[in-house]
């Protein structure tokens, strides 16, 4: 159903400039498919998350924070690094609005030959990466953690876990390109449920293959690299499974020709021409982190760890909100800019943003007041001390300030890679790289590794108000009626909320009870039930129509 509501769109006048009318705006109301993905996409990543969380349960009580856990992290973090640089980052901001619009203008058939043409490449490309990435682990080690020196074994462990876990890059770029190609298809089950793969390999791995290489004398910690292996090709199986149901499985040309004919495809030069801006942007991401885990690495062994454990709680709701909010928008913001659908492109952001501060808010409140409680209850078992609880507590506080920008930035940033400006958002995270590291030098001096944390959280914000006003200011986004309203009452829910985090957090004392787990994971889910019940009933009690807004 649609409601009329003014709006101002851009025609041209005698002289080709734009100039602004106002018309009726489309409303749309009756739509609820942008949900019910969003919706199939948090579900799986929730598991994902779950299973991910229990894998870190098993490795922080198995392995604790030490030198050889800082090895493990650094060594998963190089191909990862490039991961995102590559697959998850700038391949994928270039390929999805191209493959959206390809399959728009053109039909499903060009659009595989496209797909045919960027699967050729990508291997190619990949393969010398993993070559390059083999020989050069030293100095990638060095540079991403060069106080692992300070323990010997620690960097030589590292370097070894390098070179066994970098063809995983290959693995996981294959696999955004699948994504990409499923969710453009509004297959959204598969890729998000994927990661599921990786985590059970992981867990299997420190459950038996720990042990069984302590017998043989060799580090159980190697028992890691070799399920993050076998986490990445169950992934890449099944999501080639998916492709090939979908009759969109890429045929890869091996010879010279082939790769020459690729190249020069309009599809990928336009893919390479958006690459090019896009790699920068997430080289600005890796670069911080890269920066910050040097810096980690410098401080207090366990820091590097101590960030990865409070890293790995921050996933679960940037992943169930940004990320499956993102993935669901990109390729229907896509499609709007390509039907040329202003109306809707905007209302979709609109909608978006709204369920970021709904949901994101609250999370992140929990994450400031209960931090302590949830680190005890999920990571204080075996090696696990109360000391590595303290110290994983304050990083996630400083996390947590930033959350609310972590995940409006998943939303706000594919409204610019929809309309193939990639430049915006570079400009903007160059900027808050140099804003973030002056954060650093003001707080890491007095917070330690909790000042990283801290940093990179105050800098999300300032990101997500850049993207945010850069929006509005073009014109691309028109925020809807009922902003103020709705801020207020989801501030005010908050604020009932956080009252009774604060008492249950104060009321239990959550590292003490280590002694009786069972009954502090009862009172942790007591505690959670509760606060979501009473978060949507404050909600409700003031006026907010949840379902109305879902439906939206």
């Amino acid at each position: 159903m649609l409601s009329a509501k003014p709006t101002i769109v851009a025609n041209s006048n005698t002289r080709g400039s734009p100039c602004l009318t106002r018309l009726p705006r489309p409303r749309y109301t009756a739509d609820v498919s942008l949900f019910k993905s969003a919706s199939i996409v948090s579900g799986f990543t929730l598991v994902s998350r779950i299973t991910g969380l229990m894998r870190e349960l098993l490795i922080a009580s198995t392995f604790g924070a030490s030198a050889l856990t800082d090895a493990f992290n650094v060594a998963f973090r190089i191909p990862n690094l490039f991961r995102r640089l590559f697959a998850e980052g700038a391949f994928s901001q270039a390929f999805v609005p191209v493959l959206a619009a390809s399959r728009q203008q053109q039909g499903d058939e060009a659009t595989h030959q496209l797909i045919n043409q960027v699967a050729t490449l990508l291997i190619w490309a990949l393969l010398l990466t993993c070559v390059l990435g083999v020989l050069g682990a030293p100095l990638l080690v060095w540079a991403m953690a060069s106080g692992l020196q300070q323990s010997p074994q620690g960097f030589e462990v590292a370097v070894v876990m390098t070179r066994f876990m970098f063809p995983y890059i290959a693995f996981m770029s294959l696999v955004a390109l699948a994504a990409g190609v499923l969710n453009t298809w509004k297959r959204f089950a598969v890729p998000a449920a994927t990661p599921v793969l990786l985590n059970v390999a992981m867990i299997a791995a420190a459950w038996w293959g720990g042990p069984w290489l302590g017998t043989l004398g060799v580090p159980p910690i190697y028992a890691l690299a070799v399920g993050v292996m076998l986490g990445g090709v169950a992934q890449l199986s099944v999501q080639l499974w998916a492709l090939r149901r979908l009759g969109m499985l890429p045929r890869v040309g091996l010879s010279w020709r082939a790769v020459q004919e690729a190249w020069h495809g309009e599809g990928p030069k336009r893919i390479l021409q958006l690459m090019a801006p896009a790699l920068l942007g997430v080289s600005v991401a890796q670069i911080s982190l890269l920066i910050n885990t040097q810096i980690a690495s410098q401080l207090t062994p366990g820091s590097v760890s101590w960030l990865s454990y409070a890293d790995r709680l921050m996933e679960f709701p940037t992943a169930l909100l940004g990320v499956a909010l993102g993935v669901v928008l990109m390729p229907q913001l896509s499609a709007a800019k390509a039907a040329n659908d202003t109306a809707k492109y905007s209302d979709m952001l609109d909608w978006g943003l709204r369920l970021v501060l709904l949901l994101a808010l609250p999370c992140a409140l929990a994450l400031l007041v209960f931090s302590k409680a949830l680190v005890a209850v999920l990571y204080n078992y075996g090696a696990f001390s109360a000391h590595d609880v303290q110290q994983t507590t304050v990083a996630l506080m400083g996390y947590g300030v930033g959350l609310l920008g972590l995940v409006a930035i998943k939303v706000l940033a594919p409204g610019y890679y929809a309309s193939q400006d990639i430049r915006t958002p570079v400009r903007i995270a160059v900027a808050v790289l140099v804003i973030t590291q002056v954060f650093n030098l003001a707080l890491v001096p007095y917070l330690a590794h909790a000042g990283l944390a801290l940093s990179i959280g105050l800098g999300a914000l300032v990101n997500a108000a850049w993207l945010l006003l850069g929006l509005r200011q073009k014109g691309a986004y028109i925020a809807s009626a009922g902003w103020g309203r709705f801020v207020l009452q989801v501030l005010a829910a908050c604020v009932v909320l956080g009252a009774w985090l604060w008492w249950a957090a104060q009321y239990w004392d959550w590292t003490a009870l280590h002694a009786t787990p069972w009954l502090r994971v009862g009172l942790m889910t007591g505690v959670l039930v509760v606060s979501a019940v009473l978060y949507f009933v404050s909600l409700t009690v003031l006026g907010l129509k949840l379902r109305a807004l879902l439906r939206r």
